[in-house]
């Protein structure tokens, strides 16, 4: 089941613990993709820490959030580039996208072979797709007050398998969140260099997440999902979303 809408902005935005895991992450995304220009960007679930670097060089950004979570404006004082969604059914023409980031939306879909057909779908040739997901072997999975400890954890082994049934090639996985999943202080401070550590030797302990590069295979998924023909909606560019506040 997908979380608030309302939990997962106050988490990445109103907490210390939130920022620094915004702060982990970027980083590592940006190791695996350090820019974006002229390319349609889009991102499912609660993507938006991550899309922000983005919004300047990239063709088009596009932040999908699913009805179960619920959606908010976003960027704050920009164009909104955020639309509430299906979550088996995009509004975005097939092979349109050329990078896909996807957090907080695997691991508590309900539809998680539906979810994976339409990313197949929406990707482009050549497109990219980066899966962020819990880590089970990680802290962050067996703790239930950050977003990395709802739904279903997953092995490296375990998600790749999972992509390449739905004909996604997976390149390379990186883990991320090696602080301690603790707002207090002494964790805090000592989370910088628990990031470096697990950077630099990632072997030594599990990182609460891991990332899963993965590339679009030219032949379709084996499922077959029942898609609606109803006209297609455009991508709202200035328009408010009805939910929640600013960030």
């Amino acid at each position: 089941m997908h979380l608030d809408v309302q939990d997962l902005r106050n988490f990445y935005y109103r907490s210390p613990l939130g920022r620094a895991a915004q702060v982990s992450l970027r980083a590592r995304l940006r190791q695996i993709w350090p820019e974006a220009k002229g390319q349609t960007v889009a991102g499912f679930g609660f993507a938006i820490p991550l899309l922000r670097p983005y919004l300047a060089d990239a063709r088009r950004v596009i932040a999908l959030m699913p009805g179960p979570q619920g959606v908010m404006p976003w960027p704050a004082n920009a164009p909104n580039v955020s639309v509430l969604t299906e979550e088996t059914l995009w509004p975005i023409e097939t092979g349109h996208v050329d990078k896909l980031i996807m957090l907080h939306g695997l691991e508590t879909s309900e539809r998680a072979f539906d979810l994976l057909e339409e990313a197949w779908r929406v990707l482009g040739p050549g497109g990219k797709a980066l899966f962020i997901v819990p880590n089970r072997a990680g802290l962050w999975s067996r703790r239930d007050r950050t977003p990395f400890g709802f739904g279903r954890p997953y092995s490296a082994g375990q998600l790749e398998t999972q992509l390449r049934k739905h004909q996604f090639l997976p390149e390379r996985h990186v883990g991320a969140l090696y602080q301690f999943p603790s707002a207090k202080r002494v964790w805090m401070k000592s989370g910088p260099m628990f990031e470096r550590v697990g950077r630099a030797m990632p072997g030594m302990f599990a990182g609460g997440a891991f990332m899963v590069e993965a590339s679009k295979l030219v032949y379709p998924p084996k499922g077959k999902v029942a898609r609606s023909k109803a006209k297609k909606q455009a991508i709202p560019q200035g328009v408010p979303a009805p939910i929640a506040g600013r960030v």
